[in-house]
């Protein structure tokens, strides 16, 4: 399967922390957030959420790179007679975001969280996108929740996605994660994601598909 994360280092040599700083400078990526945005996040982090299914139950994990606070996804898999269900969870950021409000515009212009060796530039409030918003383990948030159906051979089924309030059980690194993958130590749902993946993986070949794993 291709690389989809990046790694980070925690320090970079001074000479490539002055370059990357130039780059920044050069186009014009922002910096900190401004005093009217941080205060309509401080604001948004504390609105009372409603009108979502509870689906708290879910035994959700996150698994991203060590250290991460920003945590968008979540899943949790299951058997279903011969086949599987892949529960998705997306953080949904745009719960505490009013259309014309100053997140908002400072999102757009913006446009997305850049990454580079040295940082993170983050495309919402640390108090949202690390916090109220992040999908951090044993805290209720909201999140659109996708319940994806495959059969005993990968195949798509049936698929539906709703609005909710999850909790997620575990952080895991990917490190962790294949450890546990590996030794055999991971959970029911932990183990059926090399099941699935490889089914998958199956699935993508008979259609002609290819992953290439290419350098970051």
């Amino acid at each position: 399967m291709p690389s989809l994360h990046l790694g980070f280092t925690p320090s970079v040599p001074a000479g490539l922390a002055d370059e990357l700083a130039q780059l920044r400078t050069e186009l014009e990526v922002p910096e900190a957030f401004g005093p009217a945005v941080l205060a309509a996040a401080e604001d948004a982090a504390g609105r009372s959420l409603t009108e979502r299914v509870d689906r708290t139950d879910l035994a959700l994990s996150t698994i991203d790179p060590e250290g991460a606070q920003d945590l968008d996804q979540a899943m949790a898999l299951e058997r279903d007679g011969s086949g599987f269900v892949v529960w998705y969870a997306i953080a949904d950021v745009a719960a505490f975001v009013t259309a014309g409000d100053p997140i908002d515009v400072e999102a757009r212009r913006r446009g997305q969280t850049l990454y580079a060796p040295d940082r993170r530039t983050p495309l919402h409030p640390p108090v949202l996108s690390e916090q109220a918003a992040s999908l951090l383990a044993d805290q209720v948030r909201p999140a659109h929740l996708w319940r994806i159906g495959l059969d005993a051979e990968g195949q798509l089924g049936q698929v539906s996605v709703e609005r909710a309030m999850v909790r997620s059980r575990e952080q895991l690194t990917y490190v962790e994660a294949q450890r546990r993958i590996d030794d055999g130590s991971a959970s029911d749902g932990l183990a059926l994601l090399k099941e699935i993946g490889q089914l998958r993986e199956q699935v993508e070949v008979s259609r002609g598909g290819i992953s290439l794993n290419l350098p970051e």
